[in-house]
């Protein structure tokens, strides 16, 4: 079967590839949108859309930390010569958007983080003692995509990658690529995405690549030694590669069978030599470092339409915009619900109120079948401090104490394992 293409798809598959289609879904979610004045390709999110990709943002900068990346932020722009010594001006330009003069100077939009990391890996000298350097950006890049293949959000032109540069020694490249496939697998768990396949993307013809045979070989043995170590199935895919060096990719696929590269894995020899990158070895002498380019969750942007389609808005816990609605059943149970948000919301939940100025209560429980958790506060149970939990699945825990709700919810969103309603 050809790779984008689904051969006889029934009727119901159909139907829930339109509906789970994240474009429709962002739009009714009131999750992002586009506007021609602002351009194609160069979506904007609305407030609970850019809360889910703040809740994610800071899950995966968590993660890093915890694997020992250090932060850093740098411009989007650079001067045209960067990107010549990178090579990506010579072998990328169609993918980057015109240059700009600015103070007698060409500067560019930059399409890639990984020649401002090796300037600030070069900014100062290194020993061997501190490798490896783990150098982690979310920042913000951009590509000249052709009008013809934008889309939602998985096809735009500005985009904000989840990337991460490891400088490190020919001897470390190996162990660190292959923790990066870890870390990978590790956040694909917490998110619910599931990875089609790993392809190891080798160079095509022609002259987008750079021309290097030695370093291509180095490097792709390297990924083939990282991939059986991992015990990880894959197929190798020529003239998918980086212009510098070959890659991993780990594919996913949308809710229409078609598959992308959401997350990559990279050994580069090529932009240390073009930086003269090195670092002082044991010797007193000055040695080349490799560099490993690694993305965990690659765009944010289509990371969160992989979210989207993956669980048809329903949000696990963790993510979700709003984690808990309180629904009085009258304007009678008001106060009652509106404390029950205030201790929602100062327990570290993402709570809010549907009171009966919005519906009648069947209308506003539909209104927030995605919510995870719905708190129905009725006379018995303002009485009681108690709530009558409804979960997203149907279950109906019944009347329980607002305590105990709020401290289940809280465990569900903490664990991020996907369920509901936590033991008692």
């Amino acid at each position: 079967m050809a790779r984008g293409f689904v051969v006889g798809r029934s009727s119901v598959t159909r139907r829930r590839e339109t509906m789970y289609d994240h474009r429709r879904l962002g739009r009714e979610l009131d999750l992002f949108g586009t506007d021609p004045l602002m351009g194609a390709g160069l979506p904007y999110w609305l407030p609970d859309g850019a809360l889910v990709r703040h809740v994610l943002e800071d899950y995966i900068r968590e993660q890093e930390r915890a694997a020992g990346y250090r932060h850093v932020y740098s411009p989007v722009i650079g001067k045209r010569e960067l990107y010549e010594i990178s090579g990506h001006w010579d072998h990328y330009s169609d993918d980057m958007f015109p240059p700009m003069e600015l103070g007698g100077e060409e500067v560019v939009l930059r399409p890639s983080l990984c020649p401002h990391h090796a300037l600030i890996y070069r900014s100062r000298s290194h020993s061997y003692r501190e490798l490896p350097l783990r150098i982690a950006e979310l920042g913000g890049m951009y590509r000249s995509e052709p009008s013809g293949v934008l889309g939602g959000l998985t096809r735009v032109r500005s985009i904000q990658l989840n990337d991460a540069h490891i400088f490190c020694t020919l001897e470390q490249a190996v162990d660190e690529a292959r923790a990066a496939l870890e870390l990978i697998a590790r956040a694909y768990a917490d998110l619910g995405i599931r990875a089609v396949r790993h392809r190891l993307s080798l160079p095509g013809e022609g002259g987008k690549y750079v021309a290097d045979p030695e370093l291509w070989q180095r490097a792709t043995g390297l990924l083939e030694e990282v991939l059986a170590g991992a015990g990880v199935p894959y197929e190798a895919v020529a003239g998918e590669a980086a212009f510098y060096g070959p890659k991993i990719d780990v594919q996913i696929a949308d809710a229409a069978g078609r598959e992308s590269t959401l997350s990559t894995v990279q050994i580069d020899f090529h932009q240390p030599e073009r930086f003269d990158l090195h670092y002082i070895g044991p010797d007193g002498s000055k040695h080349r470092p490799v560099m490993v380019h690694r993305s965990i969750i690659g765009s944010v942007e289509r990371a969160v339409a992989q979210l989207i389609e993956v669980h048809g808005g329903a949000f696990p816990v963790w993510l979700a915009p709003v984690q808990l609605v309180v629904l009085p059943v009258s304007e009678a149970q008001e106060e009652q619900a509106l404390d029950v948000v205030r201790r929602a919301v100062a327990a570290g939940l993402r709570a809010e109120y549907a009171g009966p100025g919005e519906g009648s209560l069947g209308a506003r429980i539909r209104a927030a079948r995605l919510v995870p958790y719905q708190a129905v506060i009725g006379e018995k149970e303002a009485g009681g401090d108690l709530a009558a939990v409804r979960l997203r699945d149907g279950r109906r825990p019944g009347a329980v104490a607002v305590e105990d709700l709020l401290e289940r919810a809280g465990a569900c969103a903490r664990a991020r394992h996907g369920e509901l309603w936590a033991a008692a």
